[in-house]
């Protein structure tokens, strides 16, 4: 919890504020049990109903005090921990935005979602109960036994020896539950990584008739995490009764040597009531201060990974603070023996890609399933960092731009058509925070998407639901190469993005694409052999490496792989070299 202090930087003065006023609300609760003695010794005993009513109004003189005390203190701890739960959320969403996709492959989605709410929410809760408590409790055992020993140091000794016993079984418990809570977090990843596959994969699910077996699943992980839980309830459920025991036996063994000093004349009457009064004070001082261990320890074992995940370094980081200057006529994209590994293994993911693209030309990219290809050009906007090798974008390795100017420069489609919810336009925006409708609608024509939404009742204002679900996956990936249309890239990516298309529709995309893109460097992704070759060069990839580079006539005669993937797929007139 520690390393997360300087998120309450600016909360400092409410950090203070309130464990000062629980102090003064104990201060006040530390001289109740004196007045209360006073009564009884001194009014009760002499019949003095004056000093008794004036005793009275000390009394709850002390006590609206405390109530005041108590308020403003639980209002600036609540202020604190919430400022503290923003400025911590703000960072880790910052840090994990920061992070390169390696580093969200490995820590997975689920993960993430889990650290945001769940741990960020149960770090919070233990800093608002640390404000309020961490300091009352500890003040008022020592309180109670320094104002004890004003009464009576013989009997405050019994308060002395059942102080270490509780601290010990405190201590005990934390030390048992802190590992625990921990597992219970790392099992709650796991539901929600369930709940997730199994709400985007609903209809997958039902397709195969699953649901049974997902049921089973989710059951199996719930169980176990239920089984966790009730293992560390248990455990914290026998703070309440060690301490309750070793409390009320130091009573007992207070009242028992505290009645034979009252018949001795050691202390009076009151003095004993007031004994026994701090003697609660300090059991419910110590039930107070185990409760706050519990969730002070629940709330460091998410600090705990909350922390690891901020200490996560992106693999791709931006190190250029201004903008460059592109080289002149320089190619769009330039390989120079690029290879690639994915952080969790050392097999090469690319091997030695070398390639040109200029403006106004467009390169297919082919091979099979596995082959690299959308590992390749996601190494273009620099989702990743190559491995070895060099990649140039005007002139410029890409690792010399800043994300913003790289990445404004290129426009990708990637194979999973994702749609943000909102309306059409909010949607085609993304590309071009000011693009006009004109511009929107000239986009929208271009990736053959006009049709369906002028016939849609609120046309670009027609809503998009949660991932575009009111919306064919066909329908999705022409809305999702509009948007990248609006924006101008220079260069334009398809990683696979007319899959749900069919032929015809496809065909009309490249046209028109081919058409608006004579200034532009177009990569196309494609599993079809028909969408790549017409395209000026075709790069065909094979468990990560290039076996062959060139035009379709070339291919066919030079490149094996390509012309079985032709042979599978055109029929032998579409393979002279017709348009498609």
């Amino acid at each position: 919890m520690l390393s997360l202090i300087r998120y309450l930087k600016n909360n400092k003065a409410q950090s203070v504020i309130a464990p000062l006023f629980k102090l003064t609300e104990a201060i006040f609760e530390l001289l109740v049990p004196l007045i209360m003695a006073d009564i009884i010794d001194i009014g009760v005993a002499n019949a003095d109903s004056g000093y008794i009513l004036k005793r009275a109004v000390v009394l709850v003189a002390l006590g609206v005090l405390g109530l005041a005390c108590s308020l403003t203190a639980q209002y600036f701890a609540a202020v604190a921990a919430f400022g503290f739960g923003t400025s911590l959320r703000k960072d880790l969403y910052r840090h994990i935005c920061s992070l390169s996709f390696s580093e969200i492959d490995k820590s997975g989605t689920s993960t993430l979602i889990n650290r945001m709410i769940s741990d960020t929410a149960l770090a919070q809760d233990g800093v608002n109960r640390f404000l309020r408590l961490f300091m009352r409790s500890p003040f008022i055992v020592v309180g109670a036994l320094i104002m004890s020993m004003t009464i009576s140091v013989k009997l405050t000794l019994i308060f002395v020896a059942a102080v270490p016993a509780l601290s010990l079984v405190i201590y005990i418990i934390m030390r048992a539950d802190l590992p625990r809570y921990k597992l219970i977090q790392q099992k709650l990843d796991g539901v929600m990584l369930s709940v997730r596959e199994n709400l985007s994969g609903a209809r997958v699910i039902r397709a195969f008739s699953a649901q049974e077996r997902e049921k089973e699943q989710f059951y199996s992980k719930t169980q176990s995490l239920k089984k966790s839980q009730i293992e560390v309830g248990k455990i914290a459920a026998l703070l309440n009764p060690l301490t309750y025991i070793i409390v009320y036996i130091a009573i007992i063994a207070i009242i028992w040597q505290g009645g034979i000093s009252v018949n001795l004349g050691g202390i009076k009457q009151g003095q004993l009531i007031a004994l026994i009064s701090y003697m609660t004070q300090i059991l419910f001082a110590l039930i107070a201060f185990a409760d706050l261990i519990i969730f002070v320890t629940k709330g460091n074992a998410s600090a705990a990974r909350i922390s690891d995940l901020l200490s996560v370094k992106p693999s791709v980081e931006e190190t250029a603070a201004a903008d460059v200057t592109p080289v002149e006529n320089a190619p769009a994209i330039c390989f120079e023996n690029v290879s690639f590994a994915y952080s969790q293994t050392e097999e090469k993911s690319l091997s030695g890609i070398s390639f040109t693209l200029n403006y106004g030309q467009t390169m297919g990219i082919i091979g099979g399933t596995g082959s690299g290809k959308s590992t390749l050009v996601n190494l273009i906007p620099r989702f990743y960092d190559a491995t070895q090798g060099s990649i140039k974008i005007d002139g410029v390795d890409v690792k010399e731009y800043p994300f913003k100017q790289l990445r404004g420069k290129i426009g990708i489609v990637p194979q999973k058509a994702v749609l943000f919810s909102g309306t059409v336009r909010s949607n085609m925006r993304w590309g071009n925070e000011n693009a006009t409708d004109e511009e929107i609608w000239q986009a929208l024509e271009t990736a053959q998407a006009k049709d369906f939404i002028e016939q849609k009742s609120g046309k670009l204002d027609e809503q998009v639901l949660q991932g575009g679900k009111n919306f064919s996956g066909g329908q999705k990936q022409r809305l999702t190469i509009a948007r990248a249309l609006v924006g101008s890239p220079k260069i334009l990516i398809l990683d696979d993005s007319a899959s749900a298309l069919d032929m015809a529709t496809d065909a009309l995309l490249r046209r028109a694409i081919a058409q608006t893109g004579k200034n532009r460097a177009t990569v196309i992704v494609s599993q079809r052999a028909s969408a790549v070759k017409n395209c000026d060069i075709i790069m065909v990839l094979d468990d990560g490496e290039c076996v062959g580079l060139g035009t379709h006539e070339e291919l066919m005669h030079t490149c094996e792989v390509y012309e079985e993937i032709c042979l599978s797929q055109l029929s032998s007139e579409k393979m002279g070299g017709e348009s498609a």
